[in-house]
């Protein structure tokens, strides 16, 4: 299969001859639509198991590259929450088709509509999960992987000869959520894979919003806007596959939202867009592929004390119930003589096209400060940043948000099972981990 694979990406350049605007290109699609109960992620408000499918949910894969080069894959998947547990063994399974660490991208929708995963945000429901409840998250995790390992290993069988190009448009429905007419991030870049006969084959498609056009009603499953514009791509150019990633939206939400409509409305928006760019020229990538990673540690802030977690843990307030569940949580790693973590784990990748094009995935939620400081270190013309990619531990805050506090400042702490806040050196952290890998040739075409 592998010499196989290896002649169906080279024989065609001999025919053409030699032309670096070509590469290796599979993609592949796989329905993960549950067909039993399961809880959903994303809202404290819902109390039981899903009772229906309003749009089904879908993994994608996109794999660009020869065995001989060690093949890169990016995964885009209608979930709300990844956790490290779940990458770490999707990428065990996929290394012996070649694929390193910083040559697997994981991005989640971020819909709020989709079945939970074992350890994603397990303090969501506010209380210990059920036992037969847990029991539908465990199965669905586990062929949640099972499937993400598949549609990866579809996409590395299906590569062909193929051309990459990319343009950039906009959509104007993200709004920021925390402050009227605040910062957002309404570039929409769009990655097109082209056949050698011209055909379309797939389009990756990357926004800055949440996905919570619906609201914790209906107890449904859904993609939200970000599944719908997959689907609308897709009938609108039958045989293309259609993946839509998560830019720097922590903090932006869906306007209008709270319906079906809404989230059918944004996807059609992101439709047009796409079809718009399509109609002008794109610019052609010819520059190998190279991917890196860096792992690094955030910091936290001071932990609380035991007394404070008491303090917490006496709440009795009607909304408190969450905070409360947390405290004592923590107060019985105490007891038990386990020690609280004092920093966070932090993926920080690259992929880049050399000077002409370099995609940044950024772990957690996060908010849009952080694309918008990136793309000014940056050339902006040639800068593409994700979100919510490979892993999803908690909101990663900008210094501006922690300084103003709230919900993305720390609050959602408590769901995602963290100690307490990030400390003010995040930001620096990580944008110094994006320069300490983006190519130095990347940087240089923008000093010149």
């Amino acid at each position: 299969m592998k010499l196989l694979l290896a002649l169906i990406c080279f024989l065609p350049l001999l025919s053409i001859g030699a032309n670096e605007q070509t590469f290796c290109v599979g993609v592949a699609k796989v329905d993960i639509t549950p067909d039993y109960p399961v809880r959903l992620n994303g809202y404290l408000a819902r109390k039981a198991e899903c009772d229906g499918v309003i749009q089904h949910v879908f993994a994608k894969a996109l794999a660009i590259g020869r065995n001989r080069e060690h093949p890169a894959v990016l995964i885009s998947v209608d979930n709300c929450i990844i956790p490290a547990t779940v990458r770490n063994e999707i990428l065990q399974r996929l290394e012996k088709r070649g694929i390193r660490n910083e040559k697997l991208a994981i991005c989640v929708s971020h819909t709020h509509s989709a079945p939970k995963l074992k350890g994603a945000a397990d303090n969501i429901f506010g209380r210990e999960t059920m036992p037969e409840e847990q029991l539908h998250i465990d199965r669905y995790t586990r062929e949640f992987v099972d499937k993400l390992v598949s549609v990866a290993n579809a996409a590395l069988d299906d590569r062909k000869l193929a051309t990459l190009s990319w343009s950039k448009g906009t959509a104007a429905f993200a709004a920021n959520r925390r402050t009227k007419d605040g910062p957002v991030d309404h570039d929409m870049p769009v990655l097109k894979v082209t056949g050698p006969n011209g055909e379309l084959r797939a389009l990756l498609v990357n926004y800055a919003c949440h996905c919570t056009t619906l609201s914790h009603e209906p107890n449904q499953i859904c993609a939200d806007w970000a599944g719908y514009a997959q689907e609308y791509i897709e009938k609108e150019h039958p045989g293309v596959i259609a993946m839509t990633i998560i830019g720097c939206g922590a903090d932006a939400n869906p306007a209008p939202r709270g319906t079906v409509d809404f989230a059918k409305q944004h996807g059609q928006e992101i439709t047009k867009a796409v079809d718009d760019l399509l109609a002008q020229p794109f610019h052609p990538l010819s520059k190998k592929l190279e991917c890196r990673a860096k792992r690094i540690s955030l910091d936290f802030a001071p932990l609380p004390t035991r007394a404070e977690w008491e303090t917490r843990a006496a709440l009795k307030g009607p909304n408190d119930y969450p905070i409360v569940y947390h405290a004592k949580k923590n107060l019985g790693r105490l007891d038990r003589g386990e020690k609280l973590p004092t920093q966070l784990p932090y993926l920080v990748q690259e992929w880049n096209f050399g000077d002409e094009l370099a995609m940044v995935f950024l772990c957690g939620e996060v908010v849009v400060d952080y694309s918008l400081r990136l793309k000014t270190d940056f050339d902006k013309s040639r800068l593409w940043v994700n979100g919510y990619s490979n892993e999803v531990p908690c909101y990663i805050p900008s210094k501006r948000i922690l300084k103003e506090g709230g919900y993305e400042g720390g609050g959602a702490m408590v769901y995602y099972d963290l100690p307490t806040r990030l400390a003010d050196s995040t930001e620096d952290k990580i944008v110094s981990a994006v320069h300490d890998i983006v190519p130095r040739t990347f940087v240089e075409k923008l000093r010149n």
